[in-house]
């Protein structure tokens, strides 16, 4: 299983929402193919397709926050990633 999957895995299960790495959810959005857009800190991700438009932002010790976490697993259900 690779990275990308156990990440995917983790933020469907909704169990870890407050445990997972920023860095790993971003990868997980670039994986699924979304253009990444950098603002300050602020990770702007789109999709052709997709209405939503996720925006993360690093939390505390490279964690995402939870909210965040909770907006990437509404992004893949709704669309089926």
């Amino acid at each position: 299983m690779s990275k990308h999957d156990t990440t995917k895995q983790r933020v469907l299960s909704g169990t870890a929402n407050a445990n997972i790495q920023f860095d790993d959810l971003c990868a997980l959005f670039r994986h699924l193919g979304f253009r990444e857009r950098i603002n300050s800190s602020h990770h702007i991700y789109s999709k052709p397709g997709i209405r939503e438009i996720a925006n993360f932002q690093p939390g505390r010790d490279g964690k995402a926050k939870s909210y965040q976490v909770k907006q990437a697993k509404y992004i893949i259900l709704n669309y089926k990633l």
